[in-house]
């Protein structure tokens, strides 16, 4: 099975990270795929140019195997829709299981996305909580509580999963940087290394 996390990444930090890399560890995923999107449907347009926040993925992730960066999305024009990137990995890897990675409240807009429906017909959805969250609120005919199901069918269900939860937010990043203060342990250094040579976010 596969992992998809999917975000502006606006910048990277260890709030992606660990988590995807909690739910590579809990499900024996074999890799995470990031897929950095050029035009989200459901959010602001990402502050800094494609180029620079693939730059920065590559600093963060491309030192662990286990992670791999997804261009597919940068790619193509348009919104950037989940569905047309699932449908594209299924003509490619017709054979694997994909789990998207969602967090609880993405998941819980999940209904307004762009043909959900369709969606849970390529991928399981994975529902990343923090620990003692409620259930997740929609497609409850879906809803599964046992990791190994989602090997047993190629998609279609969703697994809500406990993971560490750090409050960080590229929101609070930028704004840290835009203000002249560091944001260093909320992100890796790689990174954080990158925006400084860069001068990336900065106000003026």
């Amino acid at each position: 099975m596969i992992g998809i996390l999917g975000g502006t990444f606006d910048p990277i930090h260890y709030g992606h990270l660990r988590t995807a890399l909690d739910v590579q560890q809990t499900l024996g995923l074999e890799e995470i795929r990031l897929v950095p999107l050029r035009d989200p449907p459901h959010r602001a347009h990402p502050t800094l140019s494609p180029a620079d926040r693939l730059t920065l993925l590559h600093a963060a992730v491309d030192d662990n195997p286990l992670f791999r960066v997804d261009t597919r999305e940068l790619e193509r024009s348009g919104k950037s829709y989940t569905l047309d990137t699932l449908r594209s990995l299924r003509s490619e890897q017709p054979g694997d299981n994909f789990c998207l990675l969602l967090g609880s409240d993405a998941f819980n807009g999940f209904h307004t996305w762009h043909r959900p429906d369709e969606i849970l017909k390529l991928a399981h959805l994975v529902v990343m909580q923090r620990p003692g969250e409620a259930e997740p609120a929609h497609y409850h005919e879906h809803l599964t509580h046992n990791p190994a199901a989602l090997k047993q069918q190629a998609a279609g269900l969703i697994l809500p999963l406990p993971v560490t939860q750090l409050e960080i937010s590229a929101t609070g990043i930028r704004e840290m940087l835009g203000q002249g203060k560091s944001p260093r342990y909320l992100l890796p250094d790689a990174v954080l290394e990158l925006i400084r040579q860069k001068r990336l976010y900065r106000s003026g």
